[in-house]
């Protein structure tokens, strides 16, 4: 999974628990979350919460961007087997539409957070601030590069809605939900705009590629 010899990969992984190691010094329970979904045309925004014990260190975590499908698969069962608790949150793209797309991810993550049984001390946020949850925060730019929570985290939300958007693909076989997981590649638009929407896609993403009336 990971090219480095042994003696690297636990340097890396060190480096990547720097702001973990420094509230589980103090005793706290850090979990980390993480979204993904929030460009896409169609399909949910999902957002990942994970709680790892202290000391954590999986080999081969990183940015879920940075793994093939193959290296997130592998990871996925080994962080829930070792997480304490995790929770996945997700809103639907008729939400997505009404409330907007950053409201959408906020709220992905208050039900990511609500889903945990054990809650912890202090929630590490690939840089959303000040989320409507009852601890306290550290939002972290690029985050999932920075923090092994949060890259653990986006591992989870990023698995989870590339299945969900897998099996959609077998209802709704014209748009290759299979291949772009709802994201507006070339080959999705053309599709859009042959077919028009459907019940899966946003309204609001997709008005530059399509208007209602031309396939009502």
């Amino acid at each position: 999974m990971s090219r480095q010899n042994p003696e690297q990969e636990a340097a890396r992984l060190r480096e990547l628990t720097r702001i973990e190691a420094a509230y589980w010094e103090k005793g706290l329970l850090v979990a980390g979350a993480d979204e993904v979904g929030r460009g896409p045309l169609a399909g949910p925004v999902t957002a990942a919460v994970v709680l790892l014990p202290k000391d954590c260190r999986i080999q081969g975590v990183k940015d879920s961007k940075k793994l093939s499908e193959k290296q997130r698969e592998r990871l996925y069962p080994q962080i829930l087997e070792q997480a304490i608790d995790y929770g996945i949150g997700w809103v639907w793209q008729d939400t997505i539409d009404a409330i907007n797309i950053l409201q959408a991810t906020r709220r992905a993550f208050q039900l990511a957070f609500s889903a945990l049984a054990k809650k912890p001390d202090i929630l590490l946020v690939d840089a959303v601030q000040d989320l409507d949850i009852p601890i306290p925060q550290q939002a972290i730019i690029h985050g999932d590069a920075l923090s092994h929570s949060i890259a653990a985290a986006s591992i989870l939300a990023k698995v989870e809605r590339d299945r969900y958007m897998a099996q959609q693909a077998e209802l709704y076989p014209a748009y290759g939900f299979e291949k772009n997981k709802g994201y507006g590649t070339a080959a999705h638009i053309a599709a859009l705009e042959k077919h028009g929407p459907c019940p899966l896609h946003r309204r609001s993403f997709i008005r530059r590629f399509i208007t209602e009336e031309s396939h009502a």
